[in-house]
This record gives structure tokens, sequence and C-alpha cells, in this order.
């Protein structure tokens, strides 16, 4: 795919959020930056997750209501709600992405861009940056570099 420069200051520009890939060194000035704007910032561990690993994490990520069904749905639902977590903007780094295609596998994998997507286009018609970086993500996603 391509490679987008974001300097730490663009990252309160809602039109340029959305779901990349990046490497770690990326990721933690990100978080830095997201955290001096007073983002809400928070980061998932993905080296081991499967389906319910990856709903736990996102649920303890950003503290989901206790109703979070820990599906696709509730997912989706949460990811475009936040209302718990109101903040000027959000940033989720998915750490170690790597090898997390392969555990979901191809069909799941999809589903979970697709709502990452939907979700970053949903606070994006709202004028609030919500970033999704995939650490070691896939390479068919847009690459942030510095």
């Amino acid at each position: 795919m391509r490679d987008v420069f974001i300097a730490p200051e663009q990252l309160a520009d809602s039109r340029r959020a959305g779901v990349f890939r990046c490497g770690g060194e990326v990721a933690q000035a990100a978080v830095t930056a997201a955290t001096q704007q007073r983002f809400t910032a928070a980061s998932l561990d993905l080296a081991e997750a499967d389906h319910a690993g990856l709903f736990s994490g996102f649920a303890a990520a950003l503290r989901f209501p206790e109703w979070f069904g820990a599906n696709w749905d509730a997912l989706a639902d949460c990811l475009g709600d936040l209302s718990w977590l109101e903040a000027p903007g959000y940033l989720l780094v998915l750490r170690d992405a790597s090898n997390l295609h392969r555990r979901l596998g191809t069909a799941d994998f999809d589903t979970l861009i697709e709502i990452l997507n939907e979700a970053a286009a949903g606070w994006r018609e709202q004028g609030v940056p919500f970033w999704i970086l995939l650490e070691n993500g896939p390479s068919n996603l847009p690459t942030i570099v510095r």
C-alpha cells in the first residue's frame, strides 16, 4: 500500500485519521502525542490473541460497559459510541499484530478491519480523530512512517 507521514501534531486532524500499520517506534510516538493532546490512548497486546482474547482485550483497553457482548456487532457498537470515554480524540494501538490474520482466519480478520474502518469513518464524520494503529500489521494497510 502507501506510506503516510503523520507528524504528532497532525493526530488532531480527524480527516487524516483511520486504520494504519506502523512500527513500534511510530506507535510509541503516537501514544505520547495523543496523551499530550488529551486523547484517550489505549494499547492492546495481540501477541497471542485469539477471538476471545481479541474481544476481551478491546473491552479492557477501552473500558467497555458491562453490556458488551463479546461479538462483532457489539464491538462495532462500542467502537462507534465510546460515550463513557469522552475525549477530543482516540488512539488505539494494536500491538504485535503480525500473526493476527493467521490466528483469526481471513474472514474474521477482514471483519475486524472492516469494523475498525467503519468506526474511524463514523468518528471522522463527527470531526473526532479516531486512530487505530496495527503495530507490525498486514502490508495491505497504509503505513504510517516518521
